[in-house]
């Protein structure tokens, strides 16, 4: 009785001590506390004044050595549970600090001419032909948020007011405090793309972009990784076919009946053009951005609703370099161009002084032509201002030997500001022309001070940065140049909802720290209840 009586004290012990740290147990039943830096408010008694301090007092109560060990295991883990549970609802939202408010953000843009035409809007970019977006309003205050149009992706997101990540911080945010009209929910969602990754919460309110409005869910982000550190955009329209972790942006104007063809045309800017006539125009096409016919090719039926279409070849200087069979991901979320390593040297092979150490980076002579990327029949010039970078005599080639997209070809920025796209839903198709003439002149908007110098430093790091693994051994976290921006796992809820095969890939999520608690707490729990079962 004096034994049993002891191990129900320090079963109380351990309750109590649970109040002021976050526990985590090992496989072999122990239970060490994280840290004082966990340390929280105790949540029941009072403190009782002693020489030297405070103590609390514990409660003692008499055994019922009439119940069996399993009952009264159960009826701990429960009294536990719902303590631990209403703990976690109120402290949670204590975390918040001075950087989770009026954030703003000071990347420099890019500011696109006003569009002319209907269910259009201007696109913006960065400076370094990285990364392209639009501006959108959310909620009933329609904050303004710039979204990354991405072709490549299903889902839709935006960095949320809670957030610490360092990427959260250097953005504008939305929660709460800017919608009356907000429903947030409880099921998470978890995004990979070729470079970083997103998870958080969904929940449902209204988006204007282009002059419509709609309602649908998305994604609100209390974890991004670094790499969005780097791009102005604060969250990602996703504008795939595909499905994603929320309401498809495209499905959700189609069964708004919002338009009369869910069809959507983009133009693309080239930043030393001059001037930015970049635009995305919904329901049509805008006939003033290209020239003479737009070609189709259909998307391909494995290619699980993503963009991606049959590519003819590539080719240098009137060469073929006899790349057939290969699916070609049309990506408006990535900056440049990437393959299997085998069809990249096919094409660097024909440039007089490529030469790659490693079969995924290359080096060209700065001098060199341009290339071409043929579709349904007709070849497409891609301009060398866009596929080398550098000067000098030795340049660096942005065509890269590695497989965001597992034995398929990604075409981002660097092909489409080439030509003018048609994605076309209702047909499933892809069509391309050529661009019409650019004139004017850029116009840079934002500060051009503290973050912002720094973000532009960090653009130029990404810009210059290159993959060093072999082709053998790259995976889903390896780092690529630019921004990658196709989406590769999506879950929802715990649930994977959408995945594009990539070499290596692995879906990842961040836990939150309220995922964080509720697990510790469980653990924790755990302890507890299995020390009342060996006393009994």
């Amino acid at each position: 009785m004096h034994v049993l009586a002891l191990f129900v004290q320090l079963t109380l012990w351990v309750a109590t001590t649970h109040a002021f740290y976050i526990w985590s147990c090992s496989e072999d039943k122990i239970c060490p506390s994280i840290g004082p830096d966990r340390k929280r408010e105790i949540g029941d008694g009072q403190p009782q004044p002693v020489e030297g301090g405070v103590t609390y007092a514990l409660l003692q109560r008499v055994p019922n050595n009439d119940e069996d060990p399993a009952t009264k295991a159960a009826r701990a883990a429960s009294r536990l549970a719902k303590k631990y549970g209403s703990l976690q609802a109120s402290r949670i939202p204590q975390k918040q600090g001075p950087n989770l408010v009026k954030r703003t953000n000071t990347y420099s843009v890019v500011q696109p001419a006003a569009p002319t035409t209907a269910n259009s809007a201007g696109i913006y970019q960065d400076g370094t032909d990285f990364s392209y977006f639009i501006q959108a309003g959310f909620g009933s205050s329609q904050k303004p948020l710039y979204m990354l149009l991405d072709s490549g992706a299903g889902t839709t997101w935006v960095m949320g007011s809670t957030c610490q990540s360092a990427a959260c911080t250097m953005h504008n945010t939305f929660g709460p405090a800017d919608s009356k009209t907000l429903q947030p929910s409880t099921k998470s969602f978890s995004i990979a793309y070729g470079s970083g990754s997103v998870s958080g919460q969904l929940a449902q309110d209204d988006i204007s972009v282009a002059g419509m409005k709609v309602g649908m869910s998305f994604g609100i982000a209390s974890v991004t990784s670094d790499d969005f550190t780097h791009f102005p955009f604060d969250g990602i329209l996703g504008l795939s076919m595909s499905t994603g972790a929320t309401d498809n942006f495209m499905q959700v104007l189609k069964a708004d009946k919002t338009l009369k063809a869910n069809v959507f045309g983009i133009t693309l800017n080239r930043n030393s053009d001059g001037g930015n006539p970049g635009e995305v125009t919904f329901g049509a096409v805008d006939p003033s951005k290209y020239t003479g016919d737009i070609s189709y090719t259909t998307v391909s039926s494995t290619a699980g609703g993503d963009w991606a279409v049959p590519m003819d070849d590539m080719g240098y200087d009137s060469k073929a370099a006899g790349i057939t069979g290969r699916l070609a991901y049309i990506d408006t979320g990535t900056s440049y161009v990437f393959g299997p390593a085998s069809d990249v040297a096919a094409i660097h092979k024909l440039i007089p002084g490529a030469a790659s150490t490693d079969g995924v980076t290359y080096s060209v002579p700065c001098d060199s032509k341009d290339i071409t990327i043929s579709f349904s029949g007709v070849k497409y010039t891609v301009s060398s201002e866009d596929w080398l970078s550098g000067s000098g005599s030795s340049c660096r080639s942005n065509i890269y030997g590695h497989e965001v997209v597992q034995g398929a070809w990604l075409l981002g920025d660097l092909f489409l500001k080439n030509v003018y796209s048609v994605f076309d839903a209702d047909q499933t198709r892809i069509g391309f022309a050529a661009k019409a003439a650019v004139s004017g002149s850029a116009t840079v908007s934002g500060s051009a001070s503290g973050s912002t110098a720094a973000s532009n430093a960090k653009q130029s790091t990404m810009a210059t940065a290159t993959i060093t693994s072999s082709p053998a051994s790259q995976s889903q976290g390896s780092s690529v140049p630019g921004l990658s921006g196709h989406e590769t796992a999506a879950t929802a809820g715990g649930t994977a909802v959408a995945e594009t095969a990539s070499a290596g890939s692995t879906p990842t999520a961040s836990a939150s720290p309220g995922d964080q608690l509720e697990s510790n707490s469980y653990v924790s729990i755990m302890c507890i209840v299995a020390v009342i079962a060996m006393v009994a």
